[in-house]
Formats: C-alpha cells, sequence, structure tokens
C-alpha cells in the first residue's frame, strides 16, 4: 500500500483494458474493476483532446451512478496523426494500413481521464498527450508484428510495451505511461491536488 496515497473511499477502474490495470497496480492503491457499458461512438469529429475527456467523463458516469460513495477511475486513449484520430485496429488488414501510415512519422498519443466522486458531486477530467516517432517500417516487419496479434486491442495497432517496441520506437516526447494508457504522474498529481479531502493523510 502506498504511505502517502491512502484514500477513504473505495477505487473503482472503469475499464476493461488489462495494461491500465497493470499500471494503477504501481501505485499501490487498492481498487476494484468495474467495466463501463458506455456507448464508445462520438458524433461529429471533435479534436482528440476533446474526444478523450468525453470519452472518459462518459465511461465513468454510469459506473459512478451505481456507486455514489465511490471514486471512479475512467480513461480513454487515441493516437492522432496528421489530424486524424487512429483508434483500434477492426482487422489485421486495418492494422497493416495504420502502421504503413505511422511508420517513419511521427504522432500523438492523447489520454483522456477522468475522476467522478457523485457523493460529493465533483468531475475532474484532464488530458496527457505525448509524441512519439517511429522508426521506417519495412513491409515484412508490419506483417510479422500483424501477425503476432499484438496491434489489434490498441489504439494506433501498436504497444509502445510489447517486447519488440524498441525495435521501432524512436524517440517519445512526454509520458511514457500515457502512451500505455494512463499517464501515472498526472493521476497521483490529481489525486492529491483535486481529491486532497478523500485521502486518510490529507497533502500539506
Amino acid at each position: 500500500m502506498n504511505p502517502i496515497l491512502q484514500l477513504s473511499p473505495p477505487l473503482i477502474l472503469a475499464s476493461q483494458s488489462p495494461r491500465r490495470r497493470a499500471l494503477l497496480d504501481r501505485l499501490e492503491v487498492p481498487f476494484r474493476v468495474q467495466v463501463s457499458p458506455a456507448d464508445e461512438t462520438l458524433a461529429g469529429a471533435p479534436a482528440p483532446p476533446a474526444a478523450v475527456q468525453t470519452l472518459a467523463r462518459r465511461k465513468a458516469k454510469p459506473v459512478s451512478t451505481d456507486h455514489p460513495s465511490a471514486l471512479v477511475l475512467a480513461a480513454d486513449t487515441v493516437v492522432a496523426h496528421d489530424g486524424d484520430i487512429l483508434n483500434k485496429p477492426d482487422d489485421p488488414a486495418h492494422a497493416q494500413t495504420m502502421l504503413r501510415r505511422l511508420s517513419g512519422t511521427a504522432h500523438t498519443v492523447y489520454t483522456g481521464m477522468a475522476l467522478v466522486h457523485a457523493a460529493s458531486d465533483r468531475t475532474i477530467a484532464t488530458v496527457e498527450a505525448t509524441d512519439v516517432v517511429l522508426g521506417a517500417l519495412s513491409e515484412a516487419e508490419i506483417e510479422a508484428y500483424v501477425a503476432s496479434g499484438s496491434p489489434m486491442d490498441k489504439a494506433g495497432g501498436y504497444g509502445i510495451q510489447d517486447h519488440s517496441a524498441p525495435l521501432f520506437v524512436k524517440r517519445i516526447d512526454g509520458d511514457y505511461y500515457n502512451v500505455v494508457g494512463l499517464p501515472l504522474r498526472r493521476l497521483y498529481t490529481t489525486l492529491r491536488q483535486e481529491f486532497g479531502d478523500l485521502l486518510t493523510q490529507p497533502p500539506e
């Protein structure tokens, strides 16, 4: 248990992502998981920062309604390239198309987070951005990576935490954990600054 981050209400992660669960474990704060039933489609073409915050709030709301005394955390991550949002690929062919597009170029990964405590009528939404540059990928490399199955559940069609990532991620500027799916530093500071009264040892 984290001695400087102990919450008095229960913490619920409204996500089915195993990567977010693993990252949240790093904070050493007890939590449980309840997958949100929220619809993740958006009307129109909102800018990526607005899109991820909207979806994070939408995911958190029904879980918070079910558990008003809990602090609910939800997140949404997208990859943005040349003004377009790249979500999870629809199929292997789509994953290959995404990777060809990202090969040798820079893109930005946005993660929106929402923390909701219904009992005190508080919703805090944040967004974190990390710039990533991929090296040039050959067709053989793209095909082999897609054949591994790893891209299929990841925004942009790749995972920076994958074993093969050092072979094609050339540079990142920003929070590495944000690219994985949960910006831990932002989460930690938001909990202490915005929900300090819910800590058993409030920040000084």
